[in-house]
């Protein structure tokens, strides 16, 4: 089964913008057996299943991540990004 590459993490900020994270597809699996994904730091990690269900995973030590309200596919390359 194919994989989106990437998701847009949305997680709710009071009093404020969203905050909006991206994370792409790595070559691991979860617990569940569905692909993990993270930002480019590497700090935030995700277990996203096909129904974009979000299992929020931790990078290190003392971590509690936050669970997003939202996970979204980001949509492919578009026609200005296309190899000539």
């Amino acid at each position: 089964m194919a994989h989106p590459e990437s998701f847009e993490l949305i997680f709710h900020a009071t009093g404020a913008e969203d905050d909006v994270v991206v994370v792409r597809l790595t070559e691991r699996t979860g617990a569940g057996g569905y692909p993990v994904y993270e930002d480019d730091t590497g700090i935030v990690r995700a277990e996203i299943s096909e129904r974009g269900e979000v299992r929020m995973l931790a990078s290190g030590g003392h971590q509690v991540p936050g669970v997003p309200t939202l996970a979204r596919p980001v949509p492919g390359p578009g026609p200005d990004t296309a190899a000539p």
